[in-house]
């Protein structure tokens, strides 16, 4: 597939919009589709080959992005350089064809990729299943505060456990359960393996399902199908399960109904009164290792503020995407990643520029963090947050960009994980300005809080907001908006068909980028802190 670039004008356009300011104009108003698209057609093309840590497209990202905020006149935010090395680990499995189930029933195998789909973070060279025993241990979650524990009363150390997706509450769509059908992290797949390490389980096999993971088995096998990156932690004590994994739920009917089981079996695991049991069965494989240590990077460019420069807003979106994969069925297998994340990482450098050509400077210091290696697992976001060069307690709140809208305006702006801090009111009151309304999030069964940049600022204590573009197209309706993300996660999300289309409005992207700038704005004219809402789960962290 040829998609032809032109990219030697972008950095002489991005010059002469930083060096020409028209001061009669508000900064919102200068976004403008041009300018925008620019960066994402150049970060999106076929010759950065999907984005990817440790691949060419690294080095031709990470160095765009400098040149960018060099030409935007940021200054450095590292010292006296742009980049954050983060230290990382590629571990590429090989693993056997097929996974060889042994049962009373009779033995049978599961196809590699077709039926399930294996990693490891452990670097040893051959790591294997040896007619190790299997667990069936409901939803894998081991949570006080809302008196459930699936572990209670079994031993799984060295064997293998199998765990739904999500947590409780979407399985009984009670609100007195969890937080009902909102997730909670206990849901969220990273959990589930965390949880299966503490108790010391060799292997962690997750079943899918659609609508509780929000995403079909197809990205599953696409993210999973070769190597993995992993923060750098050989000089941790941190145990790893051996493998983790993903089985689709046509072979998790197969293996409970060689067990004498059904998805009966799956709604007694809704129950407070579940118990985790041994399924008789026995699970054979082998996979082959290789570890690759090298360094990602992340960017970070800075406004000094002119009254408190020791205190910071930060803005964050992730550079990466998924490089080259499995081919699609037109032959492509390059994940170009237009608006997973090339958008949002076009965004970011425009908020920047936006700053840059306000007439007064912010009273408190900006931040612009591009970040790597979030679609291996919010590594490089993890990593500032576990080594931030700026306090977190001086961090007065975090603003993430994740996809924006490439469609037209909505009426309306949707708050991912409503109910967690105070800018979700700085929020409200931006939006009312504007004309618009908020909606809750429509898919909080998707546990969306958990998923993106912002998330590991917010383990760390920093107020987060993530927003999303509303579905209430204007002058179209919510069913147009409804469809349109329904076919991006349906047929474009994480597949080689994220490319940079010419039909797009940005209108809405746009109006994304407005609000998030308006709310950095008045931040940075305050002495006031936002603070986490009664009830989150990050409150006394921040307190702490």
């Amino acid at each position: 597939m040829t998609k032809k670039i032109i990219y030697g004008s972008v950095f002489i356009i991005l010059l002469s919009a930083c060096q020409s300011p028209n001061d009669n104009k508000t900064s919102a108003s200068l976004f403008n589709k041009d300018s925008l698209v620019k960066h994402i057609i150049v970060l999106s093309s076929d010759s950065f080959e999907g984005r990817k840590p440790f691949s060419k497209g690294d080095t031709k990202t990470v160095d765009y992005l400098k040149n960018s905020f060099v030409a935007l006149g940021l200054e450095p935010g590292n010292n006296d350089n742009y980049f954050q090395d983060v230290p990382m680990v590629e571990i590429t499995p090989s693993p056997a064809p097929t996974l060889k189930v042994e049962s009373a029933k009779g033995n049978f195998d599961l196809q590699l990729t077709k039926d399930y789909v294996v990693s490891t973070q452990r670097t040893d060279s051959v790591i294997s299943l040896d007619h190790d025993e299997l667990i069936f241990a409901g939803y894998g979650v081991v949570a006080p505060e809302y008196n459930w524990n699936d572990y209670a009363g079994i031993n799984v150390k060295g064997k293998v456990v199998l765990v739904m997706v999500n947590d409780p509450g979407f399985g009984t769509a009670d609100s007195s359960i969890f937080k009902g059908r909102t997730m909670t992290y206990y849901g969220r797949w990273t959990y589930k393996f965390e949880e299966a390490a503490r108790q010391g389980a060799k292997a962690c096999f997750i079943i899918h399902n659609t609508e509780a993971a929000s995403y079909p088995f197809s990205v599953v096998q696409n993210s999973w199908g070769s190597s993995n990156l992993y923060l750098d932690n050989k000089n941790s004590n941190d145990y790893h399960c051996a493998l983790t994994a993903w089985v689709s739920a046509e072979a998790a009917k197969k293996i409970l109904a060689a067990a004498g089981k059904d998805t009966s079996l799956l709604v007694q695991a809704n129950s407070h009164e579940f118990k985790a049991i041994s399924l008789g069965e026995k699970l054979s494989t082998v996979v082959k290792v290789k570890s690759v240590y090298n360094s990602s990077r992340n960017l970070i460019g800075k406004i000094t503020g002119t009254k408190r420069p020791d205190e910071y807003i930060l803005y964050t979106a992730h550079w990466d995407h998924l490089g080259i994969g499995k081919p699609d069925a037109k032959g492509d297998s390059i994940y170009n990643g237009a608006l997973d994340n090339a958008s949002g990482t076009a965004a970011l450098l425009e908020i920047a520029r936006a700053f840059k050509n306000e007439k007064e400077k912010p009273e408190r210091s900006i931040l612009f963090l591009a970040v790597t290696g979030e679609e291996q697992g919010l590594l490089g976001s993890e990593y500032y947050g576990q080594h931030p060069i700026y306090p977190l307690k001086k961090t007065v709140a975090e603003l993430n960009m994740d996809v924006i809208k490439p469609i037209e305006k909505s009426n309306d702006i949707i708050i991912v994980g409503a109910g967690q801090n105070e800018l979700e009111d700085y929020l409200a009151e931006v939006a009312k300005a504007k004309g618009m309304y908020i909606t809750p999030d429509p898919l909080p069964e998707a546990g969306r809080y958990f998923r993106s940049d912002h998330f590991s600022l917010a383990k760390v204590g920093v107020p987060a907001l993530d927003i999303r573009g509303g579905e209430d197209v204007t002058g179209k309706g919510k069913d147009y908006g409804k469809k349109w993300v329904d076919d991006y996660t349906k047929n474009h999300y994480h597949t080689p068909s994220d490319e940079y289309d010419s039909t797009w409005t940005f209108e809405g992207g746009i109006q994304e980028m407005e609000i998030l700038f308006m709310i950095g704005k008045k931040l940075a004219s305050e002495t006031t802190w936002p603070k986490w809402k009664q009830g989150s789960e990050f409150k006394a962290i921040r307190e702490k």
